[in-house]
């Protein structure tokens, strides 16, 4: 699994994450390292979804960084409430939970099997850069 701790670097004007109240809100984390795009193009309908469970994994840690940087000392994500899972997918590709799986496993890997909430896997046309994969997520904060 990808493992950075760096804030995502804004690709344009809007901030990483915002918290209002106990819940914080990514934006959308594309796979970035360094505010380089490490990868790019869309998910093909023949590929072996492996190809792509790099890419998937660093966008969903991503979010979790952004999240996590909204955290004030003795503070936790107790849950994602949503797991935005979208995929630049080729026409006729069809795997979208499958491959979203890569996110959910991020999720559960790095806050535990109770803190994994709704997902949505959503096929789109094209995404910023031309990225494979672009992630949100919606957390809840407890003590």
């Amino acid at each position: 699994m990808t493992d950075i701790t760096a804030q995502p670097i804004p690709q344009g004007r809007y901030i990483p994450a915002v918290r209002h109240a106990d819940i914080i809100y990514t934006s959308g984390m594309t796979p970035r390292q360094a505010g380089e795009l490490k990868y790019t193009g869309p998910v093909g309908v023949d590929d072996d979804l492996e190809l792509h469970r790099e890419p998937v994994e660093l966008a969903a840690t991503n979010a979790l960084v952004a999240a996590g940087n909204c955290l004030r000392k003795d503070e936790r994500i107790s849950l994602v409430l949503q797991l935005n899972v979208f995929i630049n997918a080729s026409r006729g590709f069809t795997a979208h939970a499958a491959l979203a799986n890569f996110a959910s496993n991020v999720v559960t890997e790095r806050l535990g099997e109770c803190c994994l909430g709704a997902r949505a896997a959503i096929g789109v046309a094209s995404l910023p850069g031309d990225a494979p994969v672009e992630i949100t997520l919606v957390a809840a904060v407890a003590p």
